[in-house]
């Protein structure tokens, strides 16, 4: 026998108990409410990050190669980067948002993590790509045009401050931080430009260009990992940072009536929305209905899980081993 409680939009959870299903009800339509006006809200906040982006980079790549700055290059290369990641990234909410279909039975909520992913991939790549170019300068020192470099720096800097602003506040979603790294990429890119031009415009030293332009992408290496971690982990239906496995363990076997549990698993269908699936041992049948109702009671308000698949298993207690409280 399955038992099976979820909620078929993951967007706007269902109630879980039937004891207080009007309160519940209620409080999970603003939830969705709330949820949507989110999403949309962070769409908007990325599609002119994108234009603004992408006009910018447009100046910046011609800047960079006129001035013959690698500072400068390195920055412009971020804001390309950034330009195809907040595109990416504007995709992946309008694909993730579609409904299950034969095909698809989840949906497409992994799309977000996908771009994600694929987004701190394409910076580790220009980080190598700019360190091998920067230690080649440091060696063969290149003339740079300072005065220019100067003034598209402080404009790439206005720029990069406004869009991560835009961003910060709308960091609802594995998909926004992984292109807000991306402009803080940048940001620090355009520091490093605008001191690197400021630098060479008064004292003519060029291997300040190379030295600044490898300081900004160790700088980028540990937000690159932490984003390039975060979905893996999602990708890979790794159990949700916030939830404690064990903890769940040890709070459905307290349960009344619950002998035991294995092939407890736990994961997240998309970002922000858990689900859980095992098999859980009892003495009766006819105790079954009264216990899966505690159960998911205690799992969405101790563990926010509300995607809940179990299956009950008719096991008296004075037959079940010690050792099968909890099984992987």
């Amino acid at each position: 026998m399955l038992n099976h409680s979820h909620s078929h939009d993951h967007k706007s959870p269902k109630s879980v108990s039937k004891a207080s299903s009007a309160g519940l009800h209620a409080h999970k339509a603003g939830d969705a409410k709330h949820s949507h006006a989110k999403e949309v809200s962070s769409q908007k906040v990325l599609m002119i990050a994108l234009i603004i982006t992408l006009g910018f980079a447009a100046v910046e790549v011609f800047a960079g190669f006129f001035a013959n700055s690698l500072a400068l290059i390195s920055d412009a290369g971020h804001m390309v980067t950034d330009a195809a990641g907040l595109l990416l990234a504007v995709v992946a909410q309008v694909i993730s948002k579609r409904p299950p279909s034969a095909k698809n039975s989840f949906g497409l909520g992994r799309a977000e993590a996908l771009a994600a992913f694929v987004n701190g991939l394409a910076m580790v790549m220009l980080v190598i790509w700019i360190s091998v170019e920067a230690i080649s300068r440091f060696i063969t020192p290149h003339l740079v045009a300072g005065e220019t470099v100067t003034l598209v720096a402080l404009l790439g800097l206005l720029v990069n401050i406004f869009v991560a602003w835009m961003l910060s506040r709308n960091n609802n979603s594995m998909n926004t931080r992984a292109a807000l790294v991306h402009v803080m990429g940048d940001l620090l890119g355009s520091i490093a430009a605008l001191i690197a031009g400021i630098v060479i415009q008064y004292t003519g030293w060029m291997q300040i260009d190379p030295i600044l332009s490898l300081v900004v992408c160790l700088l980028l290496v540990k937000s690159t990992v932490s984003i390039l971690a975060e979905s893996y982990h999602f990708l890979m239906k790794g159990v949700p940072k916030h939830i404690d496995f064990l903890k769940v363990g040890d709070d459905l076997v307290k349960i009344n009536g619950v002998n035991a549990i294995h092939d407890l698993h736990i994961w997240e269908m998309t970002p922000g929305y858990p689900a859980l699936i095992g098999h859980i041992e009892i003495d009766h049948i006819t105790d079954w209905p009264k216990i899966m109702d505690d159960i998911r009671e205690m799992l969405l308000s101790e563990h926010g899980i509300d995607h809940v698949t179990l299956q009950p298993e008719v096991h008296p207690a004075d037959q079940v081993p010690e050792h099968s409280a909890l099984a992987l």
